[in-house]
């Protein structure tokens, strides 16, 4: 059997990018790699319904398959136009109704980066804290401990210093999870948006956790740092930034 016909025999049965890694091989790998049969045997098992249509496709099927196969990069996000020096956190926490920790906390106080965890510190809590995702934490002092019999409530608003307008973060949720593999107890609220372009954006959570040590006190939870998070669709500090800037402002 003739080189070309072996070729032909197996390229149908390659994945799309060993086939395309066929095509650097040499001149005649690549004259045939590119037969667009190939291609569509591929394109029809991802997107079945494609080859069904009844009129011919506009590009190659090669072209369709590169450019819907191939890996989404992540795009540059355009510099905010809102930084931490601008905002300030308020955040409030209840048990029952007693009001245990309420602080204004300047937003470079949230970056992160700039608050190194305490000692004894268990290491899965530490892992976390230490991770790439991107947090907001704040050290409580002096720490509090909160029994476990009792409801735990929080509630955080943002202000912004140039414009003296106040946003919602978390309404009034409570604390309805505890991690005891990370030590941390976790509160959320969906985010309320003021521009029309995010009506079709819905279920963007703001995270909260109360960070606490492990003294196998299994009866209360010794708080000692707080920490925020948007990880639903902010990874970074320009993300949050312009998802804070997009909250209904009042």
């Amino acid at each position: 059997m003739a080189c070309e016909e072996i070729l032909k025999a197996v390229f149908p049965f390659l994945e799309g990018t060993d086939l395309a890694t066929c095509m650097i091989v040499c001149k005649q790998w690549r004259d045939i790699a590119r037969d667009d049969y190939f291609w569509k045997c591929l394109c029809s098992k991802k997107w079945p319904s494609i080859c069904k249509r009844t009129s011919p496709p506009t590009v190659t099927y090669y072209k369709l398959f590169q450019n819907f196969h191939k890996r989404q990069y992540r795009r540059t996000v355009l510099p905010p136009r809102l930084s931490f020096n601008d905002l300030e956190f308020y955040i409030d926490i209840w048990t029952e109704e007693k009001l245990i920790f309420s602080d204004v906390v300047p937003g470079p106080v949230l970056q992160k980066g700039i608050w190194i965890p305490p000692p004894g510190i268990c290491d899965v809590l530490r892992f976390h804290l230490e991770g790439p995702e991107y947090k907001m934490t704040l050290p409580v002092e002096p720490r509090f401990t909160i029994p476990l019999c009792q409801t735990v409530s929080v509630s955080v608003l943002v202000g912004r210093k140039d414009t003296n307008k106040v946003a919602c973060i978390i309404k009034k949720s409570l604390f309805d999870y505890i991690d005891r593999t990370a030590y941390r107890a976790l509160a959320f609220d969906y985010l309320d948006f003021s521009s029309p372009i995010c009506l079709f954006v819905s279920g963007v959570r703001a995270w909260i956790s109360l960070l606490f040590m492990d003294h196998n006190n299994e009866g209360a939870l010794d708080v000692f740092g707080i920490e925020m998070d948007f990880c639903d669709a902010a990874n970074s500090e320009d993300e949050v930034l312009w998802l804070l800037d997009m909250l209904d402002w009042k």
